[in-house]
């Protein structure tokens, strides 16, 4: 018996258990969700199966236990959402393909000093800014090569790639499409009738909040370093054409964007779709004057098993909604809902913060979101508020390698142990649970 085999088995063993053990508890389609989801989680985890063929399975597993039909699963793999994503990640390709990245890389490493404190603080920026464009797990492949070269020094070493990781993950959720659980509840509060959060209003929203938690992990990282200089060596270069047409692509799309954003009751937006926004922007990259991407040869660069976990995602969510599985959870949940509004807010992102160090964030979100729109909504409390902090904290596990891609590359450059990454990640975890609730508390509560 070869180790995929013992692996799916032991997924299947495991969903076995929590088919039987929640029988007792909950109604057969419940069970059946339960003990699929289960099997999914698993997969994922213990990577038994491809992370593409593990999302396609609710599309089998669903209907067969009368918990979705199969149209219903369906719809959810062509969200549009899913297209918000697909565009932002053309544009992603295009600044990886014509080395966008790199400039900016040196552009922020010349506005910060020299020393090793500074250093730092460029690293943690441009590691942030690049993944609320590019996804986090390419930002800290890109830039993990590049922080390893700017010293010998393995102290400052373990500094800079920490730094890189935990920016990205921080720099994740400026936009919608910067990391996954954003694109979950971006689709979900859709898919609940709330008023969806356009694109730049997401971005005002959550500036405050990253900026403050780039100065925190910078001066936390850098912390006993600040009179040891680093001399970087990486080249100054003038864009090339092709450089410049993405960079132009990327700041018109801004514009519209933020154009595109109600300001209410003052200003209506555009009326647009950010998805087909972004999906637009992206295909003009194929298109003159740009012809920047090429199908045939960038198609693979693609990233479709992405899209197909987004589709799980929202089919996880959707069968928690129609099974009826939020409304019993929440139930259990909604006397913690009838605590002072803050010592809630407190609850919700510690139980995300700490339980995304050890699953997958896109899973637990996709879990979480609709029992805790079922408890705020019980309790009288504001939906979207709630979920947009939850959605937040499920980034914001700094801890464990597992926790976030970012993580697990960083502690596969060989510099870094997991007591290390704990111990400066536990720090993390606590300061990000503080400045999301306080950031809910004073500002989100006046805007959504």
């Amino acid at each position: 018996m070869n180790t995929q085999t013992k692996k799916i088995l032991f997924a299947i063993l495991l969903s076995l258990i929590s088919f039987f053990t929640m029988v007792s508890f909950f109604s057969i389609a419940q069970s059946f969700l339960i003990s699929f989801i289960v099997l999914m989680v698993t997969l994922w985890t213990n990577e038994g199966l491809s992370m593409a063929i593990v999302s396609l399975l609710p599309l089998l597993l669903f209907p067969s236990a009368n918990i979705l039909t199969t149209k219903e699963v369906a719809s959810n793999y062509a969200h549009p959402i899913i297209y918000l994503f697909f565009g932002g990640f053309l544009l992603a390709i295009a600044v990886e393909k014509t080395g966008l990245h790199k400039w900016i890389s040196n552009k922020m490493l010349n506005l910060f000093p020299s020393s090793a404190q500074g250093i730092i603080f460029a690293l943690i920026f441009t590691s942030g800014l690049l993944s609320s464009i590019l996804s986090n797990t390419t930002t800290t492949l890109l830039l993990l090569p590049i922080a390893l070269f700017l010293t010998d020094n393995t102290r400052l070493k373990i500094r800079f790639v920490l730094g890189i990781a935990y920016g990205a993950s921080i720099g994740g959720i400026l936009t919608p499409i910067g990391t996954a659980p954003n694109l979950i509840f971006m689709g979900l509060i859709e898919e609940m009738h709330l008023e969806p959060v356009a694109f730049f209003q997401w971005i005002m929203m959550v500036s405050p909040l990253v900026f403050i938690m780039f100065i925190f992990v910078g001066l936390v990282l850098g912390y006993g370093l600040k009179n040891i200089k680093v001399e970087h060596s990486l080249s100054e270069h003038n864009l090339c054409q092709k450089q410049k047409k993405v960079l132009f692509l990327l700041i018109g799309l801004m514009i519209l964007l933020f154009a595109n954003a109600p300001i209410r009751p003052y200003y209506n937006g555009l009326g647009l779709s950010d998805s087909g926004i972004l999906l637009g922007a992206g295909l003009l990259l194929f298109m003159p004057p740009f012809s920047i991407l090429e199908w045939k040869a960038d198609k693979d660069k693609i990233p479709f098993e992405i899209m197909f976990l987004f589709g799980a995602g929202f089919s996880i969510a959707m069968a928690f909604t129609h099974t009826g599985m939020a409304k019993e959870l929440a139930s259990h949940l909604v006397s913690l809902a009838s605590m002072p509004t803050i010592i809630f807010m407190i609850i919700v992102a510690t139980m995300i913060t700490f339980t995304t160090e050890i699953t997958s964030n896109t899973a637990l979100i996709s879990i979480m979101l609709p029992i805790i729109y079922e408890v705020a909504h019980t309790a009288g409390l504001d939906m979207r508020l709630f979920m947009m902090i939850a959605t937040v904290c499920a980034s914001y596990a700094f801890m464990l390698p597992i926790a976030t891609p970012p993580n697990a590359i960083a502690m596969s450059s060989g510099v870094i142990k997991v007591r290390t990454m704990a111990s400066f990640g536990i720090i993390f975890n606590f300061i990000g649970i503080i400045m999301i609730v306080i950031t809910a508390q004073l500002f989100w509560s006046n805007i959504l």
